[in-house]
């Protein structure tokens, strides 16, 4: 291996993120880890988060393994390499969520010790639990993608067959991502529906108070839905848009490169390879970049804590532009690429900041919910929803925005580095958005603990944060998902073309069979299935959820019950019994949901062609980018409308407006934990499938 570049940000730049991610932890678990109640606490957490991902890795290494072997019998060229990356893809994702999981309860109540002495020494704690989490991402993506290309010939001449076999890596890491999801999703709102109408409605106890058997089992869920699923859900996300890059980069043409850039012929093949490797270039930039925010992020202000994390994100994405400006200097990539660059890191910051305006606390969306909640849980739910709603506008349109200035600046290519612009920060995003359920863990030991009154106070205003920062987090997901999915669906059009003319071309077939003109009704059938698909969706996450709350609340109502002295704080719970529940609850319900996700675009493949998938990723794209943002977003807001009532506004808690804004958060939860941030994989996943499957549909075609 002789470029230097290459060298330094493909594979320095991760390993250096792992070191520094190693540090970090090693510093967490060097600090006070509190009282002996605190740690007994803990323990119950953690032990119940690792057990839960053990039989979730358990479960999906029965997939993983069934799906390699379909892999590697099925499809045509170099389907052992194909299956090879799948494996790795998978891995890689399982280990990033092992580590951030264990983080993450390490991290937790040690935060919890930390407040009682400042609120800048928590917030360090917490947040250096989510930078782990995203450095570690960032690493294992990053160094998964650079040395598999590197070894399948990337490098040396033979960069479209590598790319092929890497699409496997994508696959692997969106099918656990998906998995991930949807059962921490699941585990986590679980417990908390039946934690908040079992205890604060129907008991009348505080949240997070230690009679309440769902307490335990609902901290857990924050760490088994809130860092490993958003850290493989974001993993997958990162991984696909630098390969779909690297595909749309060796599929460019001499003469698009001359319109484009004006590059002639002979200047054509090395700015080609340099194409290819910029997306990685680009990620290990961004993960310099990370780095150096993360030392920015220091207060002790409880009013500066988000100013704090939002200037870490803002001096990171200030590095990357300026890197990639240098990187181009050095390159033979033109300079338009830079302007796509700056197009995906702004946008990812204008999403982040249009989010919080609409989630945000102190902002008047909330307040108005809060508002609203004087009449009742149904005034507060119409509320939330037209919130929801109304927040998709904005965002929509600055994806709009960038599709077009990326569009016109590289093409395909350039949507595909926007997107790698938006993500190349991850490092640090990561560990903004992963903060929050930490600071929501340590508020539950604060008051299981029965810590003092300010220390909970404290824990309060990072979660507050938490949440608005969780929101973006979610919002830049999507925001990415969208440009992600996008250049995939790209990637499948080539994919699909080159299948096609490798049987002998479209004379060999119908037309109807592949065409993706809308005046072909198979591509309209396939964009309302594809539509459909984000609705139906939702509809198996959200009745999972309820059904898996319905078993939890049974249950606590029963140790109410049956348990003297439970609710006189006399007697303990059976907390492990909730866990229990919930970790059986999740694993059974996540299985169709993912099933969904890869047999639809097959089996539509099969049945209508080129035309009809390409219709359905389409259709599915724009509902679930428009869903997910929907879902997000009113499920962020009703919680912190909640959280703005909880600090003494119209009445405060134990009040009607504060019981019809815990009935209005119970309904928000599974709206952005479960299915909303599940339905930017969904398409991601979908379309990565479609990449995969295309020449079997070809074939089938014929």
């Amino acid at each position: 291996m002789d470029n230097p570049l290459y060298l330094a940000f493909g594979l320095a730049a991760p390993v250096a993120a792992a070191i520094f991610a190693f540090v970090l932890a090693k510093g967490i678990n060097r600090r006070d880890a509190g009282t002996e109640r605190m740690q007994q606490i803990a323990a119950l957490i953690r032990s119940g988060a690792m057990a839960f991902l053990k039989t979730e890795y358990t479960v999906l290494a029965g997939f993983v393994g069934v799906m390699f072997v379909v892999l590697v019998v099925f499809l045509p060229g170099d389907s052992l390499l194909v299956g090879v990356s799948f494996l790795v893809g998978a891995l890689l994702s399982g280990t990033a969520g092992w580590i951030g999981m264990r983080t993450a309860t390490s991290a937790a109540v040690r935060t919890t010790a930390a407040a009682r002495t400042s609120l800048a020494g928590a917030l360090q704690v917490a947040f250096s639990s989510g930078a782990v989490m995203g450095l570690t991402v960032v690493a294992l993506g990053t160094l998964g993608i650079a040395l598999l290309y590197f070894l399948y010939g990337g490098l040396s001449g033979d960069g479209p067959a590598a790319i092929d076999a890497l699409f496997g890596l994508t696959f692997g890491a969106s099918s656990i991502a998906l998995f991930a999801r949807v059962g921490g999703g699941i585990f986590t709102k679980a417990a908390d529906v039946a934690g908040d109408l079992s205890g604060k409605v129907e008991a009348g106890i505080p949240e997070d108070d230690p009679r309440n058997p769902a307490t335990i089992a609902d901290s857990v869920g924050d760490n088994v839905g809130d860092v490993a699923g958003m850290g493989a859900d974001l993993f997958e996300s990162y991984v696909g848009s630098i390969i779909a890059s690297i595909a749309l980069a060796w599929a460019l043409t001499a003469a698009t490169a001359d319109t484009l850039w004006g590059v002639d012929s002979a200047s054509f093949a090395a700015m080609q390879a340099d194409l290819a490797v910029f997306p990685l270039l680009l990620a290990g930039l961004g993960i310099f970049a990370s780095i150096l925010g993360t030392f920015t992020v220091r207060t002790d202000d409880e009013n500066q804590v988000q100013s704090a994390l939002l200037r870490g994100l803002m001096v990171a994405s200030a590095i990357v532009m300026v890197g990639a400006a240098a990187l181009i200097q050095v390159t033979a990539v033109p300079w338009a690429v830079l302007g796509c660059v700056v197009v995906g890191v702004l946008s990812g910051v204008i999403i982040g900041k249009i989010t919080e305006y609409y989630t945000g606390k102190d902002k008047p969306p909330a307040a108005h919910i809060a508002e609203q909640s004087k009449t009742g849980p149904a005034t507060n739910i119409i509320a939330g929803l037209g919130v929801g709603m109304m927040s998709c506008g904005y965002p929509v349109l600055v994806i709009c925005a960038a599709i077009f200035f990326s569009y016109e600046l590289g093409e395909l290519y350039g949507i595909a580095i926007a997107a790698v612009g938006m993500l190349s920060t991850l490092g640090i995003s990561l560990g903004v958005d992963a903060y929050g359920p930490v600071a929501d863990n340590a508020g539950g030991i604060a008051e299981m603990s029965k810590c003092e009154p300010f220390v909970r106070d404290r824990t309060d205003a990072l979660d507050a944060v938490g949440n608005t920062t969780a929101a973006m987090g979610k919002g830049f997901a999507i925001g990415s998902a969208a440009l992600t999915a996008l250049a995939l669906f790209s990637t499948f059009q080539a994919e699909a073309a080159a299948a096609v003319e490798a049987a002998g071309g479209q004379a060999s077939f119908a037309p109807r069979l592949l065409s993706l003109e809308l005046t072909n009704p198979n591509v309209l059938i396939g964009m309302f299935i594809g539509g459909m698909l984000p609705f139906i969706f939702s509809a198996m996450t959200m009745n999972a959820v309820g059904r898996s709350a319905n078993e939890m609340i049974e249950e606590v109502r029963r140790q109410f019950k049956s348990i003297p002295g439970l609710l006189e704080g006399t007697a303990e719970p059976d907390s492990a019994r909730c866990v229990e529940i919930s970790t059986r609850s999740a694993i059974r319900e996540m299985i169709l949901p993912g099933l969904l996700a890869v047999l639809a675009p097959v089996l539509t493949g099969f049945l209508l062609g080129v035309s009809g998938l390409g219709g359905l990723l389409a259709g599915a794209l724009v509902t679930g980018v428009l869903m997910a943002l929907m879902m997000a977003n009113a499920g962020g807001v009703w919680d912190n409308a909640k959280k703005l009532i909880e600090e003494g506004h119209h009445g405060g808690k134990g009040s009607e407006p504060h019981k019809a804004a815990v009935i209005g958060d119970t309904v928000g939860d599974p709206f952005k934990d479960t299915s909303g941030p599940s339905l930017n994989i969904l398409i991601k996943l979908m379309t990565i499938v479609s990449v995969i499957f295309v020449p079997l549909i070809v074939a089938w075609m014929q």
